[in-house]
């Protein structure tokens, strides 16, 4: 695997670890052609153990390789990934309150962003689609900055980052693809909306990974955007849901599971 990736270009690395992102976020929606509903218990487990691994992944993949790059430079070694991780999570607080969205399992009234008469199916793939985006910035930048030779990059840590989202990312297409059928929409729509917040992801690894290519110097500051954006994601809209039943001891248990598996793949790998 190791050697069938390192010939490749870094872009279409991106590509490859971002489709394999994509097929776990569909194998997880496939979970609605098994079962109706699972337990709500189970769905905040697994939202819990998403804000784990992508918690984990926002430090060990980017924030301690961001500064470790910096360091012996002209500016404070702290200061690219602090701009990084601040400027990630003010773009996507932008985008939230200008893309229209609904997030699960909350009335239409109370949709996000510009106000619009998109169908409520379209304002719920919006949402998850936007819960995406950092995901696939995240592993593109990483195959980027491997190809662009900095020496905290490496070939394995970019693949321990992917395989970290991707198994994440099952349990997130059980938790869309479920709530979707929940509220009425037949197996196959549920289904396909659900894989379908998993698409961009690819595109969002292709313009992480080119940036890099064509700017090295932003490697730091992208590392770190990549970050901040997924924290934004993680405490605006994932730690809320996972505890808004009431399951707080099991959404904190699968957090902690998540970030203590995607520690491990980092460290291990990377």
């Amino acid at each position: 695997m190791m050697d069938f990736m390192q010939n490749l270009n870094p872009i279409v690395q991106a590509l490859i670890a971002t489709g394999f992102t994509w097929a776990m976020t569909g194998f997880g929606a496939a979970v609605v052609f098994i079962a109706k509903d699972i337990s709500r218990r189970l769905l905040d487990s697994m939202l819990g153990f998403a804000a784990g691994v992508m918690i984990a992944a926002s430090y060990w993949s980017l924030l301690a390789p961001a500064i470790e790059m910096s360091e012996g430079k002209n500016i404070p070694a702290w200061f690219p990934a602090t701009a990084g991780f601040l400027a990630g999570g003010f773009f996507l607080l932008g985008i939230d309150k200008l893309l229209p969205h609904l997030h699960l399992g909350v009335p239409e009234e109370k949709a996000e962003g510009v106000k619009t008469s998109w169908h409520r199916n379209t304002l719920l793939i919006l949402a998850i689609t936007l819960h995406n985006i950092p995901e696939g910035l995240a592993v593109g930048i990483a195959f980027g900055a491997v190809a662009a030779g900095f020496p905290s990059a490496t070939l394995a840590g970019a693949i321990a980052l992917a395989i970290g989202i991707g198994i994440q990312n099952f349990p997130e297409g059980t938790a869309v693809s479920v709530p979707l059928r929940r509220e009425g929409l037949s197996r196959l729509k549920s289904f396909w909306y659900g894989q379908l917040s998993g698409m961009v992801e690819p595109l969002a690894s292709v313009i992480g990974a080119a940036a890099i290519l064509i700017a090295h110097s932003i490697l730091p500051y992208a590392l770190g955007f990549a970050a901040g954006a997924m924290i934004f994601v993680v405490v605006e809209e994932v730690v809320p849901e996972s505890q808004r039943s009431g399951n707080t001891d099991y959404a904190t248990i699968g957090a902690m599971t998540g970030f203590a598996l995607m520690m491990t793949l980092d460290v291990a790998f990377g």
